[in-house]
């Protein structure tokens, strides 16, 4: 007897077939980006934003932000409009703002000691500043990545500020902390970062570590705790950590608080 099959039930089959298409990234900057090749042609071409493939890319999303999606190097085809109306709506703002407020309530409840060593890390892109603009022009994660067209962004120095991050970042100074910026970015970028770091309103950090040629090919979780480990032996206490990557906040030497922030258009491991 043959057994018939709803076909919501396969559209839901091969769309989630489709969303575990994905492979892993090596460095801790976009510009390690590469193309995920997506499988085609799939069963079923969606030609619309369907409320079943926005429920699912949520679910993606939401997967992705709480760490479990396996390593992935571009949005889901599917999903790319979601990402982008995600992006450029008011859901994004909203999560930004949250992770700045439970962030500065923590704050407000740490008892600082008297030697000046109680330290907050900020990373830096999607962290800090906004390479949204880039991405806009890119397709929002799904776009091949292009190593020179990003570099040539980063050298305009004009990414802006994530303001809920500039509110907890002053916020953090006033209270004594150090600040000190770890970023993936190349030591080659450090005069235009530094540049447009203070034109978006981020002063008097303590350090900013960039990538050296001796880190060059190093996994961003290995590259990061391995500072973090070198601020430990000079005395620093890691008080916070601020990144929009898993491998910004995991690994060794990790902070007493770790805070999220939202990005669904890449992954860094």
């Amino acid at each position: 007897m043959a057994i018939l099959v709803p076909i919501s039930f396969l559209l839901r089959f091969f769309f989630l077939l489709s969303l575990l298409s994905f492979s892993v990234s090596d460095s801790d900057s976009p510009s390690a980006h590469q193309h995920r090749v997506f499988p085609r042609p799939l069963i079923v071409e969606y030609t619309d934003m369907t409320e079943e493939v926005r429920e699912q890319c949520g679910a993606w999303r939401v997967a992705g932000e709480a760490n479990n999606l396996g390593p992935w190097r571009t949005v889901p085809e599917e999903c790319a409009e979601y990402v982008k109306e995600y992006m450029t709506g008011r859901g994004y703002v909203v999560d930004l703002e949250m992770v700045s407020k439970e962030a500065r309530e923590y704050v407000k409840s740490v008892e600082l000691g008297s030697d000046g060593k109680d330290a907050w890390i900020f990373d830096i892109d999607e962290t800090l500043l906004s390479n949204l603009p880039y991405y806009a022009a890119h397709g929002y994660g799904l776009e091949v990545f292009d190593h020179e067209k990003f570099n040539d962004w980063v050298e305009k120095g004009v990414a802006p500020a994530i303001e809920p991050s500039l509110k907890l970042y002053e916020n953090v100074l006033n209270m004594g902390f150090k600040v000190i910026l770890l970023t993936g970015r190349s030591e080659r970028h450090r005069s235009v970062t530094v540049d447009n770091l203070i034109n978006a309103g981020f002063k008097e950090w303590d350090q900013l570590i960039l990538r050296t040629s001796d880190d060059q090919g190093k996994r961003a979780v290995l590259f990061k705790s391995e500072k973090r480990s070198e601020m430990e032996s000079d005395g620093y206490r890691i008080l916070g950590n601020s990144g929009d990557q898993w491998s910004d906040l995991l690994g060794s030497s990790v902070s007493v608080r770790s805070f999220k922030l939202p990005n669904p258009m890449y992954y860094i491991p």
